[in-house]
């Protein structure tokens, strides 16, 4: 205890001296007496002890760069082995460590939502699909929303399938682009799938029996399903399904192949499967969006870009070398809308020739297939065909040594159908699996086709049952001296896909009486493989830019009852030079 505090405590109550000293016993005993000597005790000890209100008559120095002896005690920050002040600007590794850290968090988050988006853009501003390997995001900006969210690889593609040889000349090419159907249930309404659409529509065009109905395609154990029925729809008595990747997904030049199950019985006719691709100017079924386009693959000014391949009666061959059931006229197209021919200042979708003439557009055709029984016994064929605009004298191409090659002139033969008023074919017709159909034992069978685009070096090769069925070279439908066109090019438009299950009378004869119904065509994946060198997909690729035109004409691409540009959707043809003068 402090010893002041007891010397005060004496001097005000001395040790000898009783309390009640000089007092009654009464006085002695009240508690005002002690409370009274209490009190004077108190107010003592306040006064020696309480402090003023301003801290500078304590004695305190409160300027704040005052050092203190203890100072130290509240900046215990080492540096060089001494204690120093907190003022003083320092760095140490785990400070320098936190900050690097920050910088690299922050630096990921900008690249991710800034960088990247930019990057991923100009790095595959070829096209509409910029995203797709990473994002998966389709011509139309849609996200797929199904199981895995794949991309344009479906993951259930098995990594052995990744790489394929050309058939051309054995190099390795890679996978683009694949779809394996394996998630049951898929719905291909408009806007439902990110790469494929059903349509809703009546293909009229080949005089089909059926109603195109998007509630025929889905897919079921691990298969794509086009279901061909004998439904009443839309006032047809039957209903098939067309699926298609217009606008969603395109490829230029490569190799594309389909693990199919062909419809019904090998030996019924009637039933029309097929699975082939277009030109992205032109959309199936869309009568509109296809005149002055489909089957065209030309981009030269002369008096193939006509009407009906004539200019003021010429060529005479035009108007006598077609078939006897068309007067001999040899076309009856409209001429070719986009032409090179076309003058400046009229809408064209571009681009342009160093001459400043237009490059020639169009919407050309090649098929993977399309499925027939012929034959005596009856038998399963496929069709494998390229359609041409403009044509040869006769619709006779060159199919000279130099330019048709068929690998097996014991299954495979040069079709007879060549063409007609509006198409030329260039077309072999090959022996299928005859086990490979869906009332037979319902194996799959591999088609498709490879191609080089252009002039110079090109080529189809198309494939059946794994094995090469034929080539053509670009020289089968070089130019014709009789009818004054010009080279016409294997198609170097963007390609979409499209697999169908229908029937028609304008393909052969359809024996209602032995059909079963309902039809499946099964198709177990479609995969598009390209050079690695010649990377080419999606729908608006600058060298064949087709976003831009097909959204200033949207309803001639999306309302399938316009069957015609001219008439129906009520827009010109662009001048031609030769044909309208400029």
């Amino acid at each position: 205890m402090d010893p002041a505090y007891l010397s005060s405590t004496a001097a005000l109550v001395p040790a000898s001296t009783p309390q009640s000293l000089g007092k009654t016993r009464k006085e002695a005993e009240t508690p005002y007496a002690a409370a009274s000597l209490h009190s004077k005790s108190s107010l003592s000890i306040s006064s020696k002890y309480s402090l003023a209100p301003d801290p500078h008559s304590w004695g305190s120095n409160l300027d704040p760069y005052f050092k203190e002896s203890d100072d130290y005690l509240h900046n215990p920050t080492v540096k060089g082995g001494r204690i120093v002040d907190d003022s003083e600007l320092s760095f140490s590794s785990r400070g320098v460590a936190n900050l690097g850290c920050l910088s690299l968090l922050c630096l990921g988050i900008l690249a991710l939502f800034i960088g990247y988006p930019v990057v991923n853009y100009r790095a595959q501003s070829l096209t509409r699909l910029s995203a797709f390997d990473a994002l998966g995001v389709n011509g139309s900006g849609q996200v797929p929303v199904m199981l895995g969210n794949r991309g344009l690889i479906d993951v259930d593609t098995p990594a052995s399938a990744h790489t394929k040889q050309s058939r051309k000349d054995q190099s390795e090419w890679r996978l683009v682009f694949s779809d394996e159907f394996n998630t049951d249930g898929r719905s291909f309404y408009p806007g439902d799938d990110p790469y494929w659409e059903a349509v809703d529509l009546h293909y009229w065009a080949t005089n089909n029996m059926e109603w195109y109905d998007p509630a025929a395609v889905t897919t079921a154990g691990g298969h794509l399903v086009i279901t061909l029925s004998q439904q009443e729809t839309h006032g047809l008595d039957y209903q098939g399904g067309l699926v298609s990747s217009w606008n969603k997904f395109c490829f230029t030049g490569g190799y594309i192949e389909a693990a199919v199950q062909l419809p019904g019985a090998s030996n019924v006719m009637g039933l029309w499967p097929a699975v082939w691709t277009m030109g992205n100017l032109g959309r199936a079924g869309y009568g509109a969006s296809l005149e002055g386009m489909w089957p065209y693959s030309y981009d030269a000014c002369d008096v193939g870009t006509a009407p009906n391949q004539t200019i003021g009666g010429q060529p005479a061959v035009a108007l006598t070398s077609g078939l006897e059931d068309s007067g001999f006229e040899l076309s009856y197209l409209p001429g070719q809308r986009l032409s090179r021919c076309t003058c400046s200042g009229e809408s064209h979708p571009g681009p342009m020739h160093s001459d400043g003439s237009f490059v020639g557009r169009s919407a050309p055709e090649i098929d993977i297939f399309e499925g027939q029984i012929t034959g005596d016994p009856l038998s399963g064929q496929v069709s494998q065909s390229g359609q041409w605009a403009p044509f040869n004298k006769g619709y006779i191409w060159d199919n000279s040594s130099d330019n048709l090659f068929i690998q097996d002139p014991s299954i495979s033969v040069q079709n007879t159908y060549l063409g007609g008023v509006t198409q030329q074919a260039t077309s072999v017709v090959t022996n299928t699996d005859q086990a490979c159909y869906q009332l037979e034992s319902g194996c799959f069978s591999i088609y498709g086709f490879e191609y080089k685009p252009g002039y110079d070096g090109a080529y189809i090769t198309w494939v059946s049952d794994d094995k090469i069925a034929w080539s053509m070279n670009a020289g089968a439908v070089g130019a014709d001296s009789a009818t004054e066109i010009a080279a016409r090019q294997v198609p170097s438009e963007p390609m979409y896909i499209m697999a169908n299950l229908g029937m028609s009378t304008n393909f052969g004869t359809v024996d209602l009486e032995h059909l079963q119904f309902p039809a499946f065509m099964l198709i177990d994946y479609i995969r598009v493989y390209q050079d690695p060198n010649n990377i080419n997909i999606g729908c608006d690729p600058p060298d064949f830019p087709t976003q831009a035109y097909i959204n200033a004409y949207i309803e001639a691409y999306s309302n399938a009852n316009l069957t015609t540009w001219r008439d129906d959707y009520d827009q010109p043809f662009p001048k031609n030079s030769l044909v309208d003068g400029c």
